[in-house]
């Protein structure tokens, strides 16, 4: 498995922008799926962004589509998601995940390496 640590999140006024970081300890970093997911009070986890760690391919969700970017520096072991155009529904807990499977796109139950979240909390 893969260790992961988030960082950057906080509290911004709705409009403004936000740059989470992902960084990745352990095995097999370079063979892996890293995505950005949420979740908010009282509902379910959804994803948000993906990228493959070999060959980028990023991949994002309608919610966040034209707002975010999701990017990686190698040397560093790091993703980024930059989130630009907050809106209130942005709120939650965001989690970045690890799997081996290419395919996995945001399917939640395929990742199998998890960090602790960090809020972003998005005022109007």
């Amino acid at each position: 498995q893969v260790q992961l640590v988030e960082s950057g999140g906080g509290s911004v006024q709705a409009g403004g922008s936000l740059k989470l970081s992902c960084t990745a300890s352990g095995n097999s970093y370079g063979n892996r799926r890293i995505s950005w997911f949420r979740q908010a009070p009282g509902k379910e986890r959804e994803g948000v962004a993906s990228i493959l760690i070999t060959f980028d391919h990023p991949y994002y969700a309608d919610a966040v589509k034209g707002r975010s970017t999701i990017s990686q520096v190698k040397d560093k072991n790091t993703v980024y998601l930059q989130m630009n155009s907050l809106k209130p529904e942005d709120t939650a807990m965001y989690y970045c995940a690890a799997t081996t499977r290419a395919n996995a796109r945001l399917s939640l139950e395929k990742y199998d390496s998890w960090g602790q979240g960090t809020q972003v909390t998005v005022s109007s």
